[in-house]
Parts: C-alpha cells; sequence; structure tokens
C-alpha cells in the first residue's frame, strides 16, 4: 500500500484550503484489536533478474545504494502502520478527513547492517508493528538477501516508533491494540515492551538531562591531555578537531519527493542524510569505500514544507579501531531556512556509523574543543559502545 500520494501537485495547488473538513467532531469508537500478522507487509526487488531495476540502484562498486533502500524502509513503516490501523484487506489509505486520524514517524530507534549486501541478490523488505501503546506503535522491519528457494539471508534489523494524531486537533489518536496468539508473537511483544522501557530510561540519562558518568568524564579528559600534549608525545595519530569535520549541503525541496500528507517524504531526508554523513565519514577516514554498520537514532521533531529550502549539516563525534581497523560515527542535522531573515529551525537528526573491516588501523582522531562538542563526543561514544554490544549478541546466536 503506497504512502507517496499519486494525487498531481498541480491538483493539490489547485485545491488547496477547499477540501471539505467535518462540521462536528466525530466520536472515536473502539478501536478493533488487530493480530500481529495482520500488518505483515513486504516487498521484493528482483535485482538478480533485473538489470534494469539493478542499475537504478547500484553504486560505484558494483553494491546497492544502501540510503536508497533505507528510503523504502521508510515508507514500508508506514504502510504496515496504517494497515494495523485500516486492516489487512485495506488497498489504499483514502482521505484525512474521512478517515479522522493521520500517523506520522517520531523516530527510527535503530536500523543494523548484520551481513554485507554483496554480491547482489535478490532483495526482500519486510516487517509488521509489534507493540502498540495508547497512541503510538513498534514497528520491525527485515531487510533479506534471497539466496535460493527457501534460503533467505538476515541483512537488516531495524525499529520504527510511529505516532498516531487526530485529524482536526492534532492531539493523540488512541490505535488499535495489539492480538498476540502464539509464543513466538508473545516474545516479540514483550521485546516491544522492553524497548518502550528503555527508551524511556535512555531519556531520563540523556545528556540534557544528567551530567555524563565518571568513566565518560575520565575518558574524555583524556582526549584532552593528549591534545595538550601533542607537541610532546609525538603521537602516531592525528587529532582532528571536531569544528573541521563539518560537511554541509543546501537544497531546495520539489513536490515529487512529498507524502500523502503533502509534506517531504520522511524516507528521503533519510536518504540525503545518510548520503551527505557517508561522504563526510569517507573523508574523515581517507578510506576509498566504508560498510555501513548501523542507522543509531533519527528523531523527527517536525515535517517539511514542499518548497522549503533545507541545510544539512553533518559533524564527526567518534572516531575508534577498537573493534573494526576504523569506525565512523557521525551527526547530521536538517534544519530548515527561512529565506527571508536566515533564521534555521531544526527539523530532523539523524546518527549514523561505518566502518572499515580490511586495511590499517585509523591514523585519525577526532578531538573535541567546546562543551558542546564534548557532548556530541560522548554521544558517539555511547553509539559505538551500543552497536558493538548488539553486533557481539548477533555473534552468539549464529555461534
Amino acid at each position: 500500500m503506497p504512502v507517496r500520494t499519486p494525487r498531481l501537485w498541480s491538483e493539490s495547488l489547485l485545491t488547496s484550503g477547499t477540501e471539505s473538513k467535518p462540521t462536528t467532531e466525530a466520536k472515536p469508537q473502539d478501536p478493533v484489536p488487530r493480530h500481529m500478522y495482520d500488518s505483515y507487509s513486504q516487498v521484493v526487488f528482483p535485482f538478480s533478474s533485473s538489470p534494469e531495476l539493478l542499475e537504478q540502484y547500484v553504486n560505484a562498486w558494483g553494491g546497492i545504494r544502501t540510503g536508497k533502500l533505507m528510503e523504502h524502509l521508510d515508507s514500508l513503516a508506514g504502510s504496515i502502520a496504517y494497515k494495523h490501523m485500516l486492516g489487512p484487506t485495506v488497498e489504499t489509505l483514502g482521505k484525512i478527513n474521512e478517515r479522522g486520524y493521520y500517523i506520522v514517524t517520531a523516530s527510527v530507534d535503530r536500523l543494523d547492517m548484520l551481513s554485507s549486501l554483496h554480491p547482489v541478490r535478490d532483495i526482500r523488505l519486510g516487517g509488521h508493528v509489534i507493540y502498540t501503546g495508547r497512541s503510538s506503535m513498534e514497528v520491525a522491519v527485515t531487510m533479506e538477501a534471497l539466496e535460493g528457494p527457501g534460503k533467505e539471508r538476515t541483512v537488516m534489523l531495524g525499529r520504527f516508533s510511529m505516532v498516531c494524531r487526530d485529524a482536526q486537533t492534532h492531539k493523540a489518536h488512541p490505535v488499535n491494540p495489539l492480538i498476540a496468539d502464539t509464543p513466538e508473537e508473545k516474545r516479540l511483544l514483550a521485546i516491544g515492551e522492553s524497548l518502550k522501557a528503555r527508551k524511556q530510561l535512555e531519556a531520563q540519562h540523556s545528556l540534557s538531562r544528567v551530567p555524563p558518568s565518571i568513566e565518560e568524564a575520565q575518558e574524555l579528559h583524556g582526549v584532552y591531555l593528549s591534545g595538550l600534549n601533542r607537541t610532546e608525545d609525538h603521537s602516531q595519530y592525528e587529532q582532528v578537531y571536531m569544528h573541521t569535520t563539518k560537511l554541509e549541503k543546501t537544497m531546495l525541496m520539489f513536490p515529487q519527493e512529498r507524502n500523502v500528507h503533502q509534506k517531504v517524504f520522511g524516507g528521503y531526508l533519510m536518504r540525503l542524510a545518510y548520503e551527505l554523513g557517508f561522504a563526510n565519514a569517507t573523508l574523515f577516514s581517507r578510506r576509498k569505500h566504508l560498510r555501513f554498520l548501523s542507522l543509531d537514532g533519527i528523531a523527527f521533531e517536525r515535517p517539511v514544507s514542499i518548497g522549503s529550502i533545507l541545510k544539512l549539516k553533518s559533524i564527526v563525534t567518534h572516531s575508534s579501531s577498537k573493534e573494526y581497523p576504523a569506525v565512523v560515527h557521525v551527526f547530521v542535522q536538517a534544519n530548515v531556512v527561512d529565506p527571508l531573515t536566515g533564521a534555521e529551525q531544526k527539523t530532523n537528526d539523524f546518527r549514523f556509523t561505518w566502518c572499515d573491516d580490511g586495511g590499517e588501523p585509523l591514523q585519525r582522531v577526532v578531538v573535541p574543543q567546546t562543551y558542546a562538542e564534548s557532548m556530541r563526543w560522548i554521544e558517539g561514544r555511547r553509539a559505538l559502545e551500543m552497536g558493538e554490544r548488539i553486533r557481539g549478541l548477533r555473534k552468539l546466536e549464529l555461534s
């Protein structure tokens, strides 16, 4: 079920502000409980049998453009959320004023690359709702490489947090409760509940609320001291000040990349941020090609309107050579710029990690200079530690 609108932009402009609205606010009915399998959706990309399709997605090294697949994952998550609300037989979304609500992506909690996309195979994206709150849903998505009849290899796992809003008041709108029948579904529901509790705990320990831990402060101080003594210890590592790693891109948002809500499609923003972050990580690491490891989080604060001037700002926040010879964490912020005043308003935050699992250890380390940069440095450190733990658990499962 598409979440991009088939409606012409010229038609949208002509009818803007003239669509009928309910004269009285409809009384919400009790949502019908849905089974977990009711929302399952998938899409298959037959790359191995369609050279024309592969040509649209191939990158400079003969692999698949990960950013474009992320774009489809976001679209899939939105489709899954609407399917949970509207029922498994739904084919179109209909009009918002008739439906009475709309669904938006609140955040992308994680996307972890578990294995390589090489060699190129057919790719299947799939997922379903695994947890519901009062007005929110957790959607789990997978990316699988199809290697033969009945043989698939999980390439990526991820989680999207979706929220439902009333079309008139824009307040929270109740979502359909979730039914878990099988032991596997009950375990997924328990995972969803634990993830919600973990997110609440992480929010309480956010650096915007509490200071860094003693261990984090000590490591940060060690970086500060090494910066002071850089001319004395003749370290083999080149220390790069964080502010010198900034890389920016400014773009005009066109209607071809809009969603059903007549705003810029969130998956398109993900792809733009991914590609800018990849370029920054490549320039910093001075490696020919890096492998994507994880999307460590996206926060969607407000929608981006068609016709907006969007500025993407990226910066390298942490680097390491512990788990792999080279690991680079990049933070990307998306701002809408007012063309009359030049003022910027933040719309999205993105956090990505790339690695080079071959070659010599990374000889460059990023060093913060201000307190704000130090907090970014610690956030990057936390993201790398979390990713390392997840990949370690994955290896234990496979062993």
